[in-house]
């Protein structure tokens, strides 16, 4: 398994992909809410140590099933994530996190009552999980460069109809509890709760494409929202 700590700055995280998770699109905040972001940034940047792990293994997908066998899991993934990974000669299984430290300071944060820092900050750790997961699949690329293989987008439980419930399955496959510090309560959430999780196709043959959101009805989705904003 690979296992990475990063800092904050090695995230490349941009102002501008904080606005747009807090739903500015390409309409820039007002002075105070830009103000008090940049201040955010840089108290989480001297507190926040994001981590990824993530392991390949053989695995075995059914398309008409809609179904992955992977270390002893059956997972049921759904329609949509079946038709992504067709083709995968292997699979990526991996976890990335904004760390605990960040949970905590989302945590006093509440306790403080403040819910325009609360918010904000909720869109930062939001961009962290995701920035973090980007670097993920770097490190990725760099491992498959030697095989001139190629990857499919990341898929996660609780999205594209592939139940959260299978994020204890997911789990269960790495050879360490609890992988970078990321714990599940009862009900599949994570703790930290700015975590992701999932799994990613490799081979020869596969094909990194444009979220298909034309075809899931997760009006929630963080890609919902992203390819609206860029249509």
């Amino acid at each position: 398994m690979i296992e990475r700590t990063l800092t904050f700055d090695e995230l490349g995280l941009s102002p501008v992909e904080i606005y747009e998770q807090m739903g500015y699109g390409n309409i820039p905040p007002d002075e105070a809410t830009a103000t008090e972001t940049a201040r955010m940034i840089e108290e989480i940047r001297a507190l926040t140590h994001p981590q990824f792990c993530f392991f390949v293994a053989d695995g075995t997908l059914d398309t008409e099933s809609m179904t992955l066998d992977a270390v002893g899991r059956h997972f049921s993934i759904g329609r949509i994530i079946s038709r992504q990974l067709k083709g995968s000669a292997r699979f990526v299984f991996f976890v990335a996190t904004a760390g605990m430290e960040f949970e905590h300071f989302q945590q006093n944060l509440m306790r403080q009552g403040d819910m325009v820092r609360v918010f904000i900050a909720d869109s930062i750790g939001s961009v962290i999980a995701e920035k973090t997961a980007d670097r993920m699949e770097e490190a990725l690329e760099e491992l498959l460069a030697q095989y001139g293989w190629k990857h499919t987008n990341r898929f996660s439980p609780g999205y594209c109809g592939w139940h959260v419930s299978e994020q204890h399955a997911l789990f269960s496959t790495f050879p360490k509890e609890n992988p970078c510090g990321v714990t599940l309560t009862d009900s599949s959430l994570m703790l930290p709760i700015k975590s992701v999780s999932g799994v990613i196709g490799l081979g020869e043959n596969v094909r990194k494409l444009e979220y298909s959101c034309g075809l899931c009805d997760f009006k929630q989705c963080y890609k919902r929202k992203k390819t609206s904003k860029n249509s």
